[in-house]
């Protein structure tokens, strides 16, 4: 009884406020004002979908937020198993330390860190080179390439954990596999691609889930990196205002419960391709989670 009362409560927290807006974007604009309607619409209407659709420039920017989810995840994979790998087997003078350091990224708020990040990127120099070849910085906000970077050097958005991950999986697999590999002449970058990695699946399927599913959530570095590009991020926070633009002049075009209304359905577009995603691979990320330790 105990634990049906817990799923319950649990399954309630999650999909309320999904059937909430799912409620919300099938009413009509006259709905909100009528007492009898709570969760059913008396006036079904897909008026919501087309709004939100039309001003969030709803395809475009879904297939560039899939493009920017997907370039993150497998460059962020690729690089914390590299370096989980590092610190779960190779013998680095200050390994510790540097792992301390890792921690630390998963502890510290983004936010204190947020201003001389914004200040590198914007004034990108790669340690005084690219001024020493051009006279000038080089401005890498509004492109891909923040994400890029910090992907490839293993300090995108949740790497810390990511690491710790790896680490993790790496420190369970038997030294022995390793150690045969190392007689039968392989180098440890041999290893690594060819043993190592093919074993660290459930890792890997776990860590690329958890950062497109992230990548895709967050609005924190996505709308301070991104600030006039068509992702699903910048185009949810401008909704509201480009809505108000849109509907100026006609009737309602600015009651707050109506844009209320085409934000939650703006909201609900954006969460749909997640929760198609977690449907088909449903199977594979519980296994995943499993194998990789994460609960545990």
């Amino acid at each position: 009884m105990v634990r049906f009362v817990l799923i319950v409560g649990l399954a309630f927290v999650i999909l309320y406020p999904i059937l909430q807006k799912i409620s919300t974007a099938l009413k009509h604009q006259q709905d909100l004002y009528s007492p009898i309607v709570v969760w059913i619409p008396e006036n079904v209407s897909l008026d919501n979908f087309r709004n939100a659709i039309s001003i969030m420039d709803y395809w475009n920017t879904l297939l560039n937020t899939i493009l920017l989810a997907g370039i993150t995840t497998i460059l962020t994979t690729a690089s914390c198993a590299l370096a989980g790998y590092a610190f779960a087997r190779l013998k680095i003078k200050g390994g510790n330390l540097l792992f301390a350091g890792v921690i630390l990224t998963i502890l510290v708020p983004p936010t204190t860190i947020l201003i001389p990040i914004y200040m590198n990127l914007r004034d990108f120099t790669l340690m005084g080179i690219i001024p020493l070849l051009t006279g000038d910085s080089v401005n890498l906000l509004n492109s891909y390439w923040p994400f890029i970077l910090t992907s490839l050097t293993a300090t995108s958005l949740k790497a810390g954990l990511f690491i710790f991950i790896f680490r993790q999986f790496f420190k369970g697999i038997p030294k022995v596999i390793e150690e045969a590999a190392y007689i039968d002449g392989a180098g440890v970058g041999t290893t690594f691609f060819r043993i190592m990695l093919p074993n660290a699946i459930p890792a890997m399927v776990t860590v690329m889930l958890f950062s497109f599913v992230w990548q895709w959530n967050d609005t924190f570095y996505t709308t301070t990196y991104l600030t006039s590009s068509n992702v699903l991020a910048t185009q949810l926070s401008s909704l509201p205002y480009n809505l108000a633009i849109m509907l100026e002049g006609e009737a309602g075009s600015n009651d707050p419960f109506f844009q209320s209304m085409v934000q939650d359905t703006g909201i609900l577009l954006s969460m749909l391709p997640l929760i198609i995603m977690y449907l088909f691979l449903q199977r594979y990320f519980v296994q995943s989670v499993e194998r990789s330790g994460v609960v545990g």
